[in-house]
């Protein structure tokens, strides 16, 4: 099971995420224009805001950025023919794959998304297809060594519904989407800083890829991501840390 590490894919994820900076910085200026023009301009009334909020300042975005974003959603301008569709799909060796667009142009996205999957062995699924192998919740994850009795003092009382530690030591805490804030202000008030937290779709079981089918699984959910309307590419696939 070494290969099909957890922390692994982890640190994978995240080295991707960092490969990629100027493009992360383009779907969270989306995602804060948004969140603006449908919650108003301030980040402590708007809780969407202030997560979009936290997100660029945790990818290192300049404030200026933030703030041109929140004022041209706010003002109605920029971000307001943008719409939110989920897609869902099948990648290699049936794991399901979960795509949040935004996008100004319905009918260019959808076709992005279905030639990224069937360019690389997955296919386009119908509405509602593979949504319900997902739970909807705030996801906190810690890296191995951290003290699993300090995090579930302060999440439970904060309001998360569990916490688990793998086999490496990979402490994870998971809460309804509504109390992701005060799990999350609750953890860094006591130095608890995960090395991931976000709201997500949690697969309820994983499917194992190793070789061949894990780098193909990989190369499909690359080819995803880096579309310009994609903004999260969620999947129950844990693939071999060399693929």
């Amino acid at each position: 099971m070494a290969g099909h590490s957890k922390w692994a894919n982890i640190q994978h994820r995240k080295g991707r995420q960092d490969a990629k900076r100027g493009k992360l910085w383009t779907k969270i200026i989306r995602e804060i224009t948004v969140a603006a023009r449908a919650g108003g301009a301030d980040p402590d009334a708007n809780p969407r805001l202030r997560m979009a909020w936290d997100k660029a300042m945790d990818a290192n975005m300049p404030k200026d950025n933030i703030q041109r974003a929140i004022t041209r959603g706010a003002g109605g301008a920029d971000g307001s023919n943008y719409e939110e569709i989920r897609y869902e799909g099948y990648g290699i060796a049936g794991v399901a794959v979960v795509v949040d667009c935004m996008t100004d142009n319905r009918v260019r996205t959808v076709a992005e998304v279905r030639h990224a999957f069937s360019k690389h062995g997955g296919n386009l699924g119908q509405e509602g297809s593979v949504a319900f192998m997902f739970n909807h919740c705030g996801q906190f994850i810690f890296a191995p060594g951290t003290s699993e009795d300090a995090i579930m003092e302060v999440a439970l009382d904060a309001g998360a519904d569990d916490v688990t530690t793998d086999p490496e030591g990979v402490v994870e805490v998971i809460c309804p989407t509504s109390a992701y804030a005060a799990v999350k202000a609750s953890l860094l008030a006591q130095g608890l800083q995960p090395e991931m937290s976000d709201i997500v779709m949690k697969p309820q079981n994983e499917i194992e890829l190793a070789g061949e089918d894990g780098i193909k699984m990989q190369k499909l959910l690359d080819a995803l991501e880096n579309l310009d309307d994609v903004q999260e590419v969620y999947s129950n696939a844990l693939i071999d840390e060399q693929a």
